[in-house]
């Protein structure tokens, strides 16, 4: 028997932050970073909120891949303040760390209580960039900086029960960071696309985000202040979390954890560098099984239904891979790890710690092609100098 989760309510448009008055409970608890507040972000949601006469306890320490530190200290003073709603504002940082707080915060209760009570606060989601769509999924990603890795978190628990999708909220993010976090909606779409997990459900919302992050992503790039091309594409974002978290991910993520926890590459910008080479892999363009392969048949389909050359399955695969890499040029994403400012003898020493990381990692058992620490170390390796 499967299942499909649809999460959160959502609010979209550019009055969607009305919602807040809304809000029935007086004490939020706000999680976000020092950039929404330095930009006045947070200004003005707490203006919104004294004014319908609540209180707002603001965290705004959460920084880029949030640390297990920055959890709990998080978590001592969202027990402190016993808020009746979680307000997390940002990029998928402050959502995924508020997601963890939440967690945890719920496991205590059950512990302290015995009983199995607890109180969950209620939890919205504002996110302010296009890309990691964790407004609508149960998975968060946190970092543990001593060990150098970055944990992957899945809980039904996590699900935020209000979205707000606000496109006007994207404005300031700048180019790079855009490229950046678009390239992970359409890593995330493509992924649950061919996944061993997809289904005709999955794949009708993964198809949409693919198609709108080709269609939007260079523009938002471009210019910054077409805010119909931002509200597509953020709403893509949206549309690709709803389709991973039913479907799963795959070794494209998995990769990108650990180049993340290791060497501090952004999420986005790893999951864009490495694509190209996840999808040769998969779609079997390494081994010569490309004809007879399931995921290259997928591949193909994106390339098909985008209209890129695909006389045979082979072609529509290197066209996907094409128009992949040539959107990372024209967004000034590199196109192998070595060009990521990472050291050749520092990454040579960590390939074996990272492939078993990788094939530890939960993506990636979602991933269309059984792959072995030994396959994930060739990929490294290849990745890096981007020749075999």
């Amino acid at each position: 028997m499967k299942q499909f989760l649809l999460g959160p309510k959502l609010f979209y448009g550019a009055d969607s932050l009305e919602y807040l008055r809304k809000i029935k409970e007086d004490k939020i608890f706000i999680v976000t970073d020092q950039m929404m507040v330095k930009i006045g972000i947070i200004e003005n949601l707490t203006m919104i909120l004294r004014e319908e006469g609540k209180t707002a306890v603001v965290f705004s320490e959460v920084e880029p891949d949030p640390s297990l530190e920055t959890v709990e200290k998080g978590l001592t003073l969202l027990l402190e303040e016993k808020p009746g709603c979680i307000l997390a504002v940002g990029g998928g940082s402050p959502i995924d760390a508020a997601k963890a707080m939440l967690l945890l915060a719920v496991k205590v209760q059950l512990r302290a209580n015995g009983d199995g009570h607890f109180i969950r606060p209620e939890f919205i989601a504002i996110p302010t960039t296009s890309g990691t769509g964790s407004e609508v999924t149960s998975y968060a990603v946190v970092t543990d900086r001593k060990n150098c890795v970055k944990i992957p978190l899945s809980d039904p628990l996590m699900y935020p029960d209000i979205a707000i999708l606000d496109e006007s909220l994207t404005k300031t993010v700048p180019p790079a960071v855009t490229a950046d976090t678009g390239m992970d909606v359409l890593t995330h779409a493509i992924e649950a696309y061919v996944s061993n997990q997809s289904s005709d459900l999955t794949d009708m919302y993964a198809e949409k985000a693919i198609k709108d992050v080709f269609k939007n992503l260079l523009k938002v790039y471009r210019f910054g202040d077409d805010l119909e091309a931002r509200g597509k594409l953020h709403v893509a974002s949206c549309i690709a979390g709803i389709a991973f978290t039913n479907s799963g991910l795959g070794i494209n993520h998995s990769i990108a954890h650990t180049l993340g926890g290791r060497f501090h590459v952004p999420h986005g910008r790893s999951n864009a560098v490495i694509l190209p080479y996840v999808i040769a892999y998969n779609a079997g363009l390494f081994d010569g099984t490309v004809e007879t392969s399931k995921a290259a048949k997928k591949y193909a389909a994106i390339s098909s239904m985008l209209g890129f050359p695909c006389s045979s399955i082979a072609e529509g695969v290197t066209s996907l891979i094409s128009e992949i890499v040539e959107l990372n040029k024209k967004m000034g994403i590199p196109l192998k790890l070595e060009d990521c400012r990472i050291a050749e003898e520092e990454f040579k020493k960590a390939i074996p710690d990272m492939a078993c990381s990788a094939l530890h990692d939960m993506c990636t058992t979602g991933n269309p092609k059984t792959v072995t620490k030994e396959d994930f170390e060739q990929l490294l390796k290849l990745m890096y100098k981007g020749t075999a």
